[in-house]
């Protein structure tokens, strides 16, 4: 066995070395180059042309430190294709890397949407490391050169061909250093950046020359250089063409339209152009040196010679939009706090004082002596002070609402109100919403995906009515005011019998806002009301002999059908004697033990049954008869369940699940959910005098009873029939409840639907909802009225885009929408994306109007505009087709003539402006150019080099300079042969 003494010498041995921070930091690098596998030898395929701009850019970032100083290092690459493996077999020992091939590929010179030094060096993929703080800058000459070393070591260890790039300077100087190492050759990235353009690098030649001596080559003949140039015009002056949307005049009412904007309507468009310049890129994209002269006295880069053109628009930031500033300031009214009575002032009803005795108490104050004579104490003047008074109470001369706008809006909501003569109001179901997409259509049914309400009920249009008010109208306090009156003429309509129109008949339909189903709810109450008021008149008057009644017309074509229950009230309550409504519980059980005692209660047995008068009778059943008289079986007039909306289903069933899972508990569940089955049995014992059970259970629930044919005594089949095995449990709920109904018919049983109850609680809910509660209930009516907008607008401008966005919007709407009280953070996304997708169809009026699209009298012509117009909204850049001698390049030269002579006029003082003539001003004028001065020059020189022996292939030189009116920044590129890494 060996001796553990040299290993325990091992351990003894102490290392005194230890890493600087710089050591550190360069091995960091090297770790991230690692974990992102940039190391080796970097291949690809040549790059497509137009790849930098169709193709996806991504990037990936990590952290490291110099010390206590973070960086961030950034990966950014052109997402592409894995190669095959002929590509890889292709590579050559010394291939120069791929950075430095992309250097002087000419497919993707100028890409609209990169980084900037994918612009400034064509690269598919680099790695810059910037300080992490926004406010942190490397400033110093000595740092920079120690970032540089950094990198450069880490590249050299590491042999990562990908260029690695430094940020030196203020981060909005955008200012790089960096380098990219391969077998034998290295290319270093520099820049400059000046503020001030010096005079003899303004032109090509002078560009020209400052590339020639950086390459630095000995040959006589320098080899030839390639060029992609560039010039960038920007055009401002839109003021040949007004804008022609014009804000709505406020003050303006006239046949139901404000400026211009009809009740039950959105506004649409923006208030100011969208388009606030557009920027022309004539382009030269493939020169040789010679071809063209470009100094300081003579250039042929003329405009309207460049082989290419593209254009792009700068649009205006949030420009002021119409629909999105209703839903913005609609959707502002939901975080108000203040009550009605708080915003308008306590009602003089509320308060205690004289103005109660003044309205309370009129009638018997003109009864009592008085000292003043009797004229100054009439109804009216005391009506009239109190009002007076109410409104001195608000703290306002006139009510927030004048009463022309007031007027117009209730004829507008209740339309019905204009022929209230003769016979009364009768309800008619409006058409007056705008232009409403039929029931049947997709965008009608699209209250039931945001859980607003149909697109021509009075609650969409209350929503319209108040968004337009609180933007136009007294902001919060037309609102309350508005509301108010609503609910005046909700109870006013109660109380009268007057059916509320823009409602569908029937329960509340809970696919809709829980609003617009306490309306329905309070129609069912009136409907029910009415047909009672009106069962007692004609009951006391011309009361018609018989069981049928209005019944005979209510009845089903089918009088087979399994449950035929739920009748109408008008189809008994008018032919019947008055309903008994007005008792107790304990009178109203009294009363019917009394009556069924005279008469003979259904217990007593099926003789004195029978001798009872049968009541409450719709008709016949056609098929059926009773099993033990033979009588026909008459089908009885029976009450509706009571309808309900979803915050009364939502209480009843927490009240059922409160009585727990106990005996007693689920016993009297089952009660209270058979109430309207008892109803119904005593409405059948009624019209069936002597009937049993499975009378009832044949026509109520067939399936429940089962029949079979069996042979009796004689031989002969006859069909015998019995409960099913759920009704013959013990205990069962429907013995239980058929044994406790009494013989009374639905005119008499306690009401199902206590509509006087039902209307006072939904009316008391109307009056307590503040502004706020009702901005929540009624902004999913908003956005679904915001959406059918869009998409009216949409269908004429038919942007592919839009129509994306549009059904984004739907989606996301009817997620959010179909909770109650949905975030408010969600709300406000759906309200951007309605905002964004105006402004585009915005944008592309503006742009239409610029290019004269309605104007072009050629067909072929008018589509291509109307395709340029398009890509110019969705896309960064589009080429013009045909550049300056195209339809489209002809109209911008146009734009331009048009800005530049508008500019060229000299300002006169008043003075001048009198006295010179038009001849005069022409002349002062002088020439006008077609273009104004470029406001960028771009230009990118590319040329090879010779390499020496050994190395055959040539070395990638390039130099890109950028010319704007705010700095002059010269980026290049140079490769420089070395013998040692």
């Amino acid at each position: 066995a060996l001796s553990p003494q040299p290993e325990s010498e091992v351990f003894e041995i102490t290392d005194f070395t230890t890493a600087s921070e710089w050591e550190r930091f360069i091995s960091k690098i090297e770790e991230v180059l690692n974990d992102w596998k940039l190391i080796g030898i970097s291949s690809g395929k040549p790059l497509e042309k137009g790849v930098y701009t169709t193709g996806a850019w991504e990037e990936k970032s990590d952290e490291i430190s110099f010390a206590d100083f973070k960086f961030s290092i950034t990966h950014h690459y052109l997402v592409q294709e894995p190669s095959d493996k002929d590509g890889k077999e292709e590579l050559v020992e010394d291939a120069l890397p791929l950075p430095m091939q992309d250097l002087l590929c000419m497919n993707n010179d100028f890409p609209p949407r990169a980084h900037c030094l994918v612009r400034w060096y064509g690269l598919r993929e680099f790695v810059v490391i910037a300080p992490a703080a926004n406010n942190d800058a490397v400033l110093s000459e000595s740092k920079c050169n120690l970032l540089l070393s950094s990198i450069s070591i880490a590249l050299g260890n590491t042999g990562c061909q990908v260029p690695l790039f430094v940020q030196i300077h203020h981060k909005w100087r955008r200012m790089y250093v960096g380098e990219c190492q391969g077998p034998g050759v290295r290319t270093d990235f520099e820049m400059v950046h000046l503020r001030k353009v010096p005079n003899q690098y303004i032109h090509l030649s002078g560009l020209l020359d400052i590339f020639k001596s950086k390459i630095g080559c000995p040959l006589t003949p320098l080899p030839p250089v390639s060029m992609a140039i560039r010039l960038t015009y920007v055009l401002q002056d839109w003021q040949q063409y007004f804008w022609p949307q014009q804000p709505p005049d406020i003050d303006a009412l006239v046949g139901g339209e404000v400026g211009g904007l009809e009740f039950g309507k959105l506004p649409f468009g923006a208030c100011e152009d969208p388009i606030s310049e557009l920027h022309l890129a004539t382009t030269w994209p493939h020169l040789t040196e010679g071809i063209i002269v470009d100094n300081d006295v003579y250039s042929d880069l003329d405009p309207i010679q460049a082989p290419q053109w593209s254009v792009r628009v700068r649009k205006a930031d949030n420009p002021q939009c119409l629909l999105g500033d209703f839903l913005t300031e609609f959707f502002k009214l939901c975080r108000r706090k203040e009550s009605t009575d708080e915003i308008l002032g306590r009602s003089a009803f509320e308060e205690e004082g004289k103005e109660v005795a003044d309205i309370t108490h009129a009638l018997s104050k003109l009864t009592e002596p008085a000292p003043v004579p009797i004229h100054k104490l009439s109804v009216t003047n005391m009506v009239h002070s109190a009002k007076k008074k109410i409104r001195k109470h608000r703290g306002v001369d006139e009510s927030p609402l004048n009463n022309e706008v007031l007027n117009t809006i209730l004829l507008f909501l209740f339309p019905d109100a204009a022929d209230k003569l003769g016979d009364g109001f009768e309800s008619r179901t409006s058409t007056t919403a705008g232009n409403n997409p039929p029931p049947e259509s997709e965008d009608y049914n699209l209250f039931s995906q945001f859980k607003s309400a149909p697109s021509d009920s009075l609650t969409y249009k209350l929503a319209l009515c108040l968004c337009m008010i609180n933007f136009y109208h007294g902001g919060v306090k037309g609102v309350a005011h508005l509301w108010q009156e609503f609910v005046l003429e909700m109870r006013y309509r109660w109380e009268n019998n007057y059916l509320i129109p823009g409602l569908a008949n029937g329960p509340p339909d809970l696919r809709c806002c829980l609003l617009h189903q306490k309306l329905q709810m309070l129609n069912c109450c009136i409907e029910r009301k009415k047909a009672r008021d009106e069962g007692k008149r004609g009951s006391m008057s011309d009361r018609s002999p018989g069981d049928t009644g209005k019944g005979a017309d209510h009845s089903g074509d089918n009088p087979d059908k399994e449950k035929e229950v739920g009748k109408s009230w008008e189809s008994w309550s008018d032919s019947e004697e008055e309903f008994f409504e007005c008792l107790s519980d304990t009178e109203d059980l009294k009363g019917n033990g009394q009556e069924n005692g005279k008469k003979g209660g259904a217990k007593e047995g099926n003789k004195e049954a029978v001798n009872l008068k049968p009541e409450g009778r719709l008709h016949p059943h056609g098929k059926l008869t009773l099993l033990h008289p033979g009588e026909p079986l008459y089908i009885p007039i029976t009450q509706e369940p009571a309808p309900m909306t979803e915050d009364l289903l939502e209480e009843q069933s927490e009240v059922l699940a409160k009585l727990g899972t106990s005996a007693e508990g689920a016993h009297l569940r089952a009660r209270m959910q058979s109430a309207c089955l008892l109803s119904d049995m005593e409405s059948f014992k009624a019209a069936n005098p002597g009937c049993c059970l499975e009378d009832f259970v044949r026509w109520y629930s067939p399936r429940d009873y089962i029949e079979e044919e069996v042979i009796d005594e004689k031989g002969n089949i006859v069909i015998k029939g019995e409960l099913s095995a759920r009704m013959k449990i013990p205990s069962n709920m429907w013995v239980e409840a058929w044994e406790t109904a009494k013989p009374v018919p639905a005119r008499r049983q306690k009401r199902l639907f206590d509509d006087t109850r039902e209307a006072e609680k939904v009316l008391h809910y109307l009056a307590v909802q503040k502004p706020a509660d009702l901005a929540r209930h009624l902004l999913p009516c908003i956005i679904h009225a915001a959406v059918l907008k869009v998409k009216e607008e949409e269908a004429l401008e038919d942007i592919s885009s839009v129509k994306k966005i549009i059904k984004q919007i739907i989606s996301h709407s009817s997620k959010v929408l179909r909770f109650p009280n949905p975030e408010d953070k969600k709300l406000e996304e759906i309200i951007a994306q309605i905002m964004s997708v105006e402004a585009i169809i915005a944008r592309a009026r503006s742009l239409k109007a610029k290019f004269g699209v309605e104007k072009c009298e050629n067909e072929e012509e008018k589509e291509d505009l109307q395709r340029f117009v398009n890509c110019l909204l969705d896309q960064p850049e589009v080429s013009v087709i045909g550049a300056g001698r195209g339809p489209a390049g002809s109209i911008i030269h146009k734009l331009f003539v048009n800005a530049q002579r508008v500019s060229a006029v000299p300002p006169l003082d008043e003075e001048l402006r009198r006295s010179a003539s038009s001849e005069e001003r022409r002349l002062n004028t002088g020439a006008v150019s077609d273009f104004p001065p470029p406001t960028g020059r771009e230009v990118i020189l590319r040329t090879t080099v010779p390499r020496p022996a050994p190395y055959s292939k040539p070395l990638p030189q390039r130099m890109y300079s950028v010319l704007t009116k705010e700095d002059f920044r010269l980026a290049g590129a140079f490769s420089a042969d070395t013998t040692f890494f």
